[in-house]
């Protein structure tokens, strides 16, 4: 029972770790796992079918065929270390240690001297010859390809193939059979190549624009702080520049026992207040969410991770019709809702919707694609409106609600109510709550 448990944990585990990768992850493994297991399948195949013939003959063509099989099998193993190294060489993230194809080689030039060997006793059909040839080379070429151009590359096979039919030729293989077995080397250096290659490039070429989205992200995040460096530069250097001049000179008339020291204090006084209001102006800008830009953005964003999104009643009384103040709140509910629809389960169609009931606007967002472990589908809840919790607090304030959970046909949905009568500022509604004023206003 116990093993059973360790095996399901693992299970889960595993399932656990592929949900968590992106889809541009899930591919690369996907790609990265197929060409470790090419080799094998023709190993299995074509490089175990023909030596059937050898294992009913002498113990010379048996030992020639076993050795031929164990060499074959650690050629794969050492193809499959080398395929991670080879695609980050590929990339130009890393270079690869030429070190490691040493051992690769040698097993290479050990494996054609067992043919040889083999087809000089007689122990494969000449059928059987062409289909170990050509499996001869794919477990080293499948990460050598990604290492050397593609002209080396098959200016090196063409070498190596001429070498191994001279060979052949040199035991008394028949001329059809050696024309069989060039033709087979070439098949199989052609596949390697349009195999991995073009997988490689494709994965570079997505990992390039993942990488360049990234960067375009954090450029307008650095933007958008020399943006705010610049607004609360403009509002406070020239008013603090005034109050520490004003200061100055109340402190000397009131050394003087100059009753205009009073004046001057309480212009200070005067343009502090003023500097704060417009601090908390540029602020308020920063902190308070464009209902059309959201939906907007939201649709964007999900729409570029392959989601397909529709937005519905944004253009009616729900959305523009609605007070500045609601669609403040709803637009923090779409960053929310969208953010969430990314981060958990895999979905692929996300629908947002607007509408007026009883005098409230109600912003309904459902999804697909739940993973079975999300109890929630949201973030932690933060400050500032981050998370479902901070959201439920937001609403709050303008006699709002907030609704989240799995639904019906394996969607989750997260509904949000506010009054079309809510306070027309933020301020205004705790304000109401409280009965005062709040500390800002103080």
């Amino acid at each position: 029972m116990k093993e059973l448990d360790t095996v399901i944990g693992r299970v889960r585990g595993w399932r656990r770790g592929w949900t968590e990768r992106t889809k541009l992850q899930r591919i690369d493994l996907y790609t990265r796992l197929t060409l470790c297991a090419l080799p094998w399948v023709f190993l299995v195949t074509w490089g175990l079918l023909p030596l059937g013939k050898a294992f009913g003959q002498g113990p010379v063509p048996v030992s020639l065929a076993a050795a031929f099989l164990v060499v074959n099998a650690v050629q794969c193993l050492l193809s499959n270390r080398n395929v991670d190294p080879a695609f980050a060489h590929y990339r130009g993230l890393a270079p690869f240690p030429l070190r490691r194809l040493r051992l690769p080689a040698v097993l290479l030039a050990v494996l054609t001297g067992l043919l040889v060997a083999l087809a000089a006793v007689g122990g494969v059909e000449d059928a059987g010859l062409s289909l170990l040839v050509l499996d001869l080379p794919l477990a080293f070429a499948t990460p050598y390809v990604l290492l050397v151009p593609v002209r080396t590359y098959l200016l090196r096979c063409a070498v190596c193939a001429v070498a191994v039919v001279v060979l052949l030729g040199a035991v008394g293989v028949p001329g059809r059979t050696l024309f069989g077995s060039a033709v087979s080397l070439l098949v199989g250096t052609l596949l390697v190549l349009i195999s991995t290659r073009p997988s490689a490039w494709s994965l570079s070429v997505m990992w390039q624009a993942e990488e360049a989205r990234d960067m375009q992200a954090r450029l307008a995040v650095a933007e958008e702080r020399l943006r705010f460096g610049r607004d609360m530069h403009d509002v406070l250097g020239r008013n603090l520049a005034v109050i520490a001049l004003k200061s100055e000179l109340a402190v000397e008339l009131a050394q003087r026992g100059n009753a205009a020291a009073v004046d001057q204090m309480v212009e200070v006084q005067r343009i502090a207040r003023a500097s704060q209001q417009e601090v908390r102006d540029v602020v308020r800008g920063y902190r308070e969410a464009d209902l059309p830009t959201e939906l907007l953005g939201a649709k964007g964003v999900l729409e570029a991770a392959g989601i397909t999104c529709t937005v519905e009643g944004a253009d009616g009384p729900a959305g523009i019709g609605a007070p500045p103040a609601v669609q403040a709140a709803l637009g923090w509910v779409v960053r929310e809702a969208a953010t969430n629809v990314l981060r958990h389960g895999d979905p692929r169609v996300c629908v947002i919707r607007l509408r007026t009931v009883a005098g409230s606007v109600v912003l309904m967002v459902e999804n697909d694609g739940v993973a079975e472990d999300d109890r929630a589908g949201a973030a932690p809840a933060g400050e500032g409106g981050s998370g479902l919790a901070g959201l439920r607090e937001r609403l709050a304030a303008l006699g709002g609600s907030l609704e989240a959970g799995a639904a019906r046909g394996g969607l989750f949905r997260v509904t949000a109510t506010v009054p079309l009568t809510a306070p027309r500022n933020r301020s205004e509604a705790l304000h109401n709550r409280s009965g005062s004023a709040t500390p800002d206003e103080r």
